[in-house]
């Protein structure tokens, strides 16, 4: 171990030593998502003090542990092994052991591996410790400048047939608080052309590689997408969170002045194809337009 990895593991215990760590139970860490200065001392602690680190990808986790100079057995747990797996982190944890869980980045079982193993080791009776630390999701939303009431719902990744990722999209677009969504590079395109289809009206934050060294944020209308992703093919490249922004609170004169248009497609469409294509007419909310159509149907 270097001189400046164990002074930071004496950081580490210094500032998170006084906290009760339990036997015989499963410690939940998260772990950057691409900066290395971004995980916290507690994490380093923790790490540093079980018995073994439960991971998605063992050379992955190798290469962060050694990074801050601690040795620990890795367990492999990941998507393909992970309910059974859970066997034999349940076998140490009734031996007395403290056994940690890591994803490859981030905080597990969120979008990740993990969710399986907290569930089977709750079923046990045994002890879960969340060690927060980064998110990509807060860390978009954080940057995303979202100003509208109602919070915020994760949806993590879409569908990725063409047909079910159209279903999905149409019901997010009704919804009318603001949605983190991830993807994967490869794609990324197909996304952003459902996306632009769907809602093209829609604020959307899109955050490209977040905290590594070519992170990318950019905000624009979500029909303006695609061409923002064909402008540049590095632009295409790494992993992506979306923040589809909340809908904005329909003014009156808003909603006036798209109830003619509303009115000409209910005579033709059904209802949530009237209010859909309402919406990318005039740009008005979909959720408000909805109401609005409700009102006028009931007469």
């Amino acid at each position: 171990m270097t001189i400046e990895a164990s002074l930071l593991l004496q950081a580490a215990a210094q500032a998170a030593g006084a906290q009760q760590y339990p036997a015989s139970a499963l410690y939940i860490v998260a772990t950057p998502i691409g900066n290395l200065a971004d995980i916290t001392l507690r994490a380093l602690h923790v790490l540093g003090l079980v018995d073994a680190v439960a991971c998605e990808d063992t050379r992955h986790t190798a290469a962060l542990l050694r990074h801050y100079g601690i040795e620990r057995p890795l367990l492999a747990v990941h998507e393909h092994n992970e309910r059974e797996a859970a066997q034999g982190v349940l076998a140490r944890l009734a031996a007395g052991e403290r056994v940690a869980y890591v994803s490859d980045a981030g905080t597990p079982a969120v979008s990740d591996p993990g969710a399986r193993l907290v569930a089977v080791v709750r079923e046990a009776g045994r002890t879960v410790v969340p060690v927060p630390g980064v998110s990509s999701a807060t860390a978009a939303l954080s940057a995303a400048g979202d100003v509208q009431p109602g919070g915020f719902r994760f949806v993590g990744f879409l569908p990725s047939k063409a047909r079910e990722l159209e279903q999905v999209l149409r019901e997010l677009s009704m919804r009318p608080e603001a949605q983190v969504i991830f993807e994967a590079p490869h794609r990324i395109e197909a996304l952003a052309a459902a996306l632009a289809s769907a809602m093209p009206q829609r604020p959307l934050t899109v955050c490209r590689e977040l905290t590594k060294q070519f992170e990318t944020i950019a905000a624009m209308p979500a029909g303006e997408w695609p061409a923002w992703l064909a402008a540049d093919a590095h632009r295409r490249k790494g992993e992506f969170v979306l923040v589809l922004h909340a809908q904005a609170e329909a003014t009156g004169d808003a909603l006036a002045q798209a109830e003619p248009a509303l009115l000409a497609l209910m005579e033709a469409l059904p209802l949530k194809q009237a209010v859909a294509l309402a919406a990318q007419l005039t740009g008005a909310p979909r959720n408000a337009l909805y109401e609005r159509a409700l009102e006028l149907k009931r007469g």
